[in-house]
């Protein structure tokens, strides 16, 4: 719970408008990125893995 809580607290203070690549948000957030060959899939630390198709 206080891993979650600090995460909402980064990404509140953060500008709401990502116009380029935040090394310091990507590293806060993401713990890996898997690729396939007809997609990939992010898992983020909260625990919540997303696909996205290809």
């Amino acid at each position: 719970m206080n891993r979650i809580k600090e995460l909402q607290d980064f990404i509140a203070n953060q500008e709401t408008d990502i116009t380029e690549f935040d090394d310091a948000l990507v590293k806060k957030l993401i713990e890996k990125i898997t690729v396939f060959a007809d997609h990939f899939s992010v898992d983020f630390k909260s625990g919540i893995t997303i696909d996205i198709e290809a």
